[in-house]
Order: structure tokens, then C-alpha cells, then sequence
């Protein structure tokens, strides 16, 4: 998720205990204004009444649920082990980077210390997160967490931006790579990554002025590439919905949020981006991306069209090189097959605003609801969330 640039996810949240509910109980990035008409406003009741029943016949089971903070990102690690990211938007969670519970206890990671941002820690900016947006599980199970380091969405804290690679074997930092300003700069937003574990690299989508980030993991060296080119910016002319209703901030404009979600292929030989507030689609070979030499120019001649799909958050590829999607506009994950084909997975009213996902080693897959569209951004100042944040699970279908 980004900003209009990094304002557009301010969020409603004072500074509020976490709480969390079990997964025993009910199994689900600003939200619309309220509606002028008499029918509009019963659809809106209505989609508030149903949007934490369980629909009949739905895939998704829940694993977790929280009051607040907002969760954003998710990571299955090989033996079940689940890991979330709650960013510090605007207010400061105890745990920003936690392991979940299997019953739905937040413990904060890798510790308390890393999990602590204050003014007795501002000299530190590489030791604790700042504001965590991503987890990742990659294919040898370490767990990365990329921080934007931006709190409140104001711009990033000189020295924090950064990529950290744990070990969970030992819940240790093993990589802290930090990312210098001429890449991530105050005006960046870093915004997810995926590792490529065959040639030790790393992309990343950046939000804030629209952009890719590429970092060699052996040397550690980070590259900007692409910035403000017309497939890393979001499209203000298009009437980007949810619930119906399309996203227009308090001033009028017309939500814009940039690069963001990201996929790499199982061959790792593609990676898959597109803007948030967009419906066009793009991949480019990794191996440009890894080529130092090529000019953004001639990287450009290299980025591929796929076309229209529909507008989503974050984006996964399962092992049949299928590429999900969390559709917000219709509370839905879509996928795209290999030959283009538009297929729907799961609609669900509980799939308020699907945000990230992650795949568990057995192909189950995960998604969190983060409910961008009902943060007071979006509503007149007002915070709509009327269910708690949530983690799903589902089995893919065939």
C-alpha cells in the first residue's frame, strides 16, 4: 500500500491496546464517504450488517484476529509457523513485528528490544523497527522483514530504511542490510519484497515515488531502478472502488497509490508488479533487473504489458505459476492463469480490504484483511471498521 504519496494511509488508530480474539470465534488500505441516497445508504448497512458472518459454503477459515493495531503483511514459514507485520501508521504497537500464536497470541520479533522504536533508541535506527510493512518466508525458510522506516507515513528516519534477514532457528538477525537515502529516499516507501534464493537477490516495490529496488544480498549494494515510469505510477483518472463506493480523499482527489504488489515466478526467471490504483499489469526477466549495466531506458524496452487485471493490493504465485490476487473492490481473491485467464477464487464480505498473502508449505493459502477503505483518509476524517483485522486461511482449488 502507498501514499498519495505517503499520506494515504494515515490511519484512524490512537494509541490503543492489542487486542486479539481467538479462532474459535467468528471466522474475515480507506473507506467510502457516506452516501447521499436513501438506497446507497441501506446497501452500506447492509454490507456492514454481513461483513462478519460467515457465508455458507466459504473456503476461508480464520487464524486470527485483532482489534488493533491494523495488520498489513503475513509469512508461513515451512513448519507452520506464522509471522505478521503491524506497521507504525499512527500509532506505536507493542509488537510491529510478531510470531502469532495457533492461539492468536502476539509475541513480539525476534525480540522486545528489536520491537521497541523511542526517543532512547533514535540513535539506533538499524537495530529496531522503525515501521515494519513486510514479512517473507522465502524458499530456504528465513524470514525477511523489510522496513520502510516512514512512522506515520511522514517520511523515512535517516539511516532506517533497511532489509533484515532472521534465521528462525535461532530467532536471530543473520543480514541487516540497510538501504541509503539515494534509494530509498525520504519520500520513499518501501513496500514488499521477494527473494530470489537461486541468484541471492532481492526486489522490492517502492510506493512512495514509484519505483523498483534491487539488492544484491551477497554485497549488500541497492539500486533504485525505474523510477516514476509510467508502470510504477498509479492512475488518478480511473474510479478505483470499495463497497461500491469510489476512493476520493477529504480534498477531493482521487486515490493514487503506486508500485505495490509483487510477485516472483517459481522459475524466478519473471517478476510481476503493478501499481495499486491501476488495472494493468507487468513482469520483467530478472535477469535485466540483475544486469548493473542497462540504463532504466533500456530496461524499459524490457518491461512486458499483460494487460488489464483486475485492481488488487498484494499479489502471490503458487506453484503452477498461477498469480493470485487480493481484489478489494468486490471483497474477492482472483487469480490469473499462465494464459491470461481471469479466474475467481473466493468472494467473501469478511475480505475487507485482502492485503497480503503468503503460501504454507503444504500449498494452504494466506491472506490478511487490513481495511484500507474504512480509515478516516477516506471517510470524511471518520474511522469506519466495524470487524476485527484478520489472517485467513484457505486450500487452493484445483
Amino acid at each position: 500500500m502507498s501514499p498519495s504519496a505517503n499520506r494515504l494511509f494515515q490511519r484512524h488508530r490512537a494509541k490503543v491496546a492489542f487486542g486479539f480474539l481467538l479462532t474459535a470465534a467468528v471466522a474475515s488500505c480507506s473507506s467510502p464517504d457516506k452516501p447521499a441516497d436513501a438506497a446507497a445508504t441501506t446497501a452500506a448497512a447492509d454490507s456492514a450488517a454481513t461483513s462478519s458472518a460467515t457465508p455458507s459454503g466459504s473456503p476461508l477459515q480464520v487464524v486470527a484476529e485483532f482489534r488493533e493495531p491494523q495488520i498489513v503483511g503475513v509469512a508461513v514459514l515451512p513448519d507452520g509457523r506464522v509471522f505478521g507485520d503491524f506497521p507504525r501508521w499512527d500509532n506505536n504497537p507493542v509488537a510491529p513485528v510478531a510470531e502469532i500464536g495457533t492461539d492468536g497470541s502476539v509475541k513480539p520479533y525476534p525480540d522486545a528490544s528489536w520491537c521497541t522504536w523511542n526517543e532512547s533508541v533514535r540513535d539506533e535506527p538499524q537495530k529496531h523497527w522503525i515501521c515494519p510493512q513486510s514479512v517473507y518466508a522465502d524458499k530456504t525458510g528465513m524470514l525477511w522483514v523489510l522496513d520502510p522506516a516512514s512512522p506515520g507515513l511522514k517520511g523515512t528516519i535517516p539511516g532506517g530504511p533497511k532489509l533484515v534477514r532472521i534465521d528462525p532457528k535461532t530467532n536471530k538477525v543473520a543480514q541487516n542490510i540497510g538501504i541509503p537515502e539515494s534509494v530509498a529516499s525520504r519520500k520513499s516507501y518501501l513496500n514488499d519484497v521477494r527473494i530470489d534464493t537461486q541468484h541471492r537477490y532481492a526486489y522490492i516495490t517502492e510506493s512512495g515515488v514509484g519505483s523498483l529496488v534491487v539488492i544484491d544480498l551477497a554485497s549488500g549494494k541497492a539500486r533504485k531502478l525505474l523510477a516514476t515510469h509510467p508502470s510504477m505510477m498509479g492512475d488518478t483518472t480511473l474510479n478505483i472502488k470499495a463497497d461500491g463506493h469510489e476512493m476520493i480523499d477529504a480534498t477531493g482527489k482521487r486515490a493514487r497509490f503506486n508500485a505495490d504488489g509483487i510477485a516472483l515466478s517459481q522459475d524466478m526467471q519473471y517478476l510481476y508488479w503493478k501499481p495499486l490504483t491501476s488495472y494493468k499489469l507487468y513482469r520483467i526477466k530478472t535477469e535485466a533487473l540483475r544486469n548493473a549495466s542497462l540504463s532504466d531506458a533500456q530496461l524499459a524496452q524490457q518491461i512486458e504489458d499483460l494487460g488489464q487485471v483486475p485492481a488488487c493490493d498484494g499479489m502471490e504465485i503458487d506453484a503452477a505459476d498461477n498469480l493470485y490476487m487480493s481484489t478489494f473492490e468486490d471483497h474477492s481473491i482472483k487469480r490469473r492463469t499462465p494464459a491470461g485467464k481471469i479466474e475467481l477464487v473466493v468472494q467473501d464480505p469478511r475480505l475487507q480490504w485482502p492485503d497480503t498473502f503468503a503460501f504454507a508449505g503444504d500449498g494452504t493459502l494466506y491472506v490478511t484483511t487490513s481495511a484500507i477503505h474504512k480509515t478516516p483518509s477516506w471517510n470524511k476524517g471518520v474511522g469506519k471498521q466495524d470487524q476485527p483485522y484478520r489472517i485467513f486461511k484457505m486450500a487452493l482449488p484445483k
